[in-house]
């Protein structure tokens, strides 16, 4: 079995803030990892350099064993970069994909603050995101050459809402679903784009604990039916330690620990950035 994804020596950098520091890390395929870390970690930002909406100051990302995100510190950047590892990648072309190509190649991404299209139904939220492998044009649209692909994507649509539970729904606006199902919605429309590889932003934000728990099987079963690899961030520990095979902790946008869940759990330095070190001076 080999990594979905790989990320090595990865930087982020805005001005003189490094919020992600020469992260490395590998998401074997078909597995359930974890991103975990206080707020303000470099979590989103790590997110967001996999999925093209920020271009990494130094580091190459690969999918599937192939290079699909690479850059490296040039000029002011260069002469401003507190990371590391600033000329590993210099002799190698920069690559700098948009989200559209990476969504095209098989990484999907749900988001922290729930995306969803306001004005449209249930069924145009996922059905739009079928288009995203649709081989229609102006020409096929003009002349309706296009009517036996459309049909297909429509009963594709209604079969992912269907397996969601969702298939109630389907003409009700997206906002007006309660959360969890605003939630749920939103996996459905990632994988509406045939997803290798799922990334997760905080999937339980907002979930009361049954609501938690039911993610955590909805996750499980997501991985198994479609045959996904998943990447998680999360700041509830219990789903966390629940359905993770593979944890990665960062603090300050560096890594401070890794391993199973049992290990992660009882490392001191998760803990301490987790709930603070004690003054031994005030105790």
């Amino acid at each position: 079995m080999g990594n979905a994804l790989h990320l090595e020596n990865v930087t982020m950098q805005f001005g003189g803030v490094v919020s992600v520091n020469n992260l490395t890390l590998d998401v074997p395929e078909h597995q359930i990892i974890a991103l975990i870390g206080p707020n303000g970690a470099g979590k989103t930002t790590a997110f967001n350099c996999i999925t093209g909406v920020y271009q990494p100051t130094n580091g190459l990302i690969e999918f599937m064993g192939r290079p699909i995100v690479r850059n490296h510190p040039v000029g002011k950047a260069l002469r401003n970069y507190k990371g590391e590892c600033a000329d590993k990648f210099a002799s190698d072309p920069v690559l700098n994909p948009t989200p559209d190509q990476i969504t095209g190649m098989g990484i999907a991404r749900t988001f922290q603050n729930i995306r969803l299209w306001k004005s449209m139904t249930v069924f145009e939220n996922v059905l739009v995101a079928k288009h995203q492998h649709a081989h229609q044009n102006v020409f096929s649209a003009t002349f309706r050459k296009n009517l036996a692909e459309e049909k297909r994507m429509r009963e594709e649509t209604m079969e992912l809402l269907s397996e969601q539970g969702l298939d109630a729904y389907k003409d009700e606006l997206a906002v007006s679903l309660p959360y969890g199902l605003q939630r749920r919605l939103e996996i459905a429309r990632a994988l509406a784009t045939n997803p290798k590889l799922l990334l997760l932003d905080e999937p339980a934000a907002g979930m009361n604990p049954q609501e938690t728990i039911e993610l955590a099987d909805f996750v499980r079963q997501t991985r198994e039916k479609y045959d996904l690899t998943v990447f998680l961030i999360e700041h509830h520990m219990d789903l966390v330690m629940n359905v993770s095979d593979y944890i990665y902790v960062i603090d300050f946008g560096s890594e401070i620990a890794r391993g199973i869940p049992e290990e992660v759990q009882n490392n001191r330095h998760v803990i301490e950035a987790y709930l603070g070190v004690a003054d031994e001076e005030a105790i």
